[in-house]
């Protein structure tokens, strides 16, 4: 098996057809200050992201070639190179900001903070983005209990932090509300394309998504057709002086 962090090319229809994608506030929060137009989302995937960057100059970069086709099958007037965070193919200070969706956690800091700095340009952003479910709502808890069945939560993302080291500054910290009309097929499938579910065996993971299943049923606010799945988008930003 590929490492984890390339195990998404095998499902990136899916993934592109049911991931959320990303409100146009959180973005326009993370690229408030960015000195310039030329903008890299960097592990692009499908190109969830780099799809709200269209009226700026962006350069779109991940890893796994079967996302990147998916990018450029959609995206063709982006420019999409394979690389990564620690082996950008960009010229030093050669953008203005540097966007993240979902990803800073596959990063190797040791590596990644140093080359993502060696790309902006000094009063350039840095940003992760993270859509994210809503915990303090008890059955999108309940649900996600349901699918660890006293595991680690297969989720995650609201707890993100980013400590980085000069010439990076403080960072700022913001959410935005992203609730999402959904169906109980369509969560499904989406939590599909999530690493741990691509990983896992087979039987773990039906296991794991049958029971996700039964718990749905199991509650008025899900159990009948749609149904509105409550989120949020957090940002974290930095800059680079």
């Amino acid at each position: 098996m590929p490492p984890r962090r390339l195990v998404f090319g095998s499902a990136a229809d899916d993934y592109a057809r049911h991931r959320p994608d990303y409100p146009a506030a959180p973005v326009e929060w993370a690229l408030e200050h960015t000195p310039g137009p030329r903008v890299l989302d960097l592990a692009a995937g499908t190109g969830k992201l780099t799809a709200r960057l269209l009226e700026r100059d962006v350069v779109a970069v991940d890893p796994d070639p079967g996302m990147l086709a998916r990018l450029r099958a959609d995206l063709p007037q982006v420019e999409a190179l394979e690389g990564s965070a620690e082996d950008i193919p960009l010229p030093t200070a050669s953008v203005d900001a540097v966007l993240v969706g979902q990803a800073i956690h596959w990063f190797d800091p040791e590596r990644a903070w140093p080359e993502i700095a060696r790309v902006l340009r000094p009063g350039g952003v840095f940003a992760g983005l993270w859509n994210c479910d809503d915990g303090a709502v008890d059955w999108v808890t309940g649900y996600a209990s349901a699918l660890a069945h006293g595991m680690a939560n297969p989720r995650g993302g609201d707890g993100a932090e980013l400590d980085l080291p000069e010439p990076f500054g403080p960072t700022e910290r913001a959410t935005f509300r992203n609730d999402r009309l959904t169906t109980t097929d369509d969560l499904v499938a989406s939590v599909r394309t999530q690493s741990w579910a691509l990983a896992s065996s087979e039987e773990d993971r039906e296991a794991a998504l049958a029971r996700m299943r039964d718990y749905l049923a199991t509650r008025p606010e899900t159990a009948s057709g749609s149904f509105v799945l409550p989120g949020f988008t957090l940002v974290l930003r930095t800059l680079r002086s």
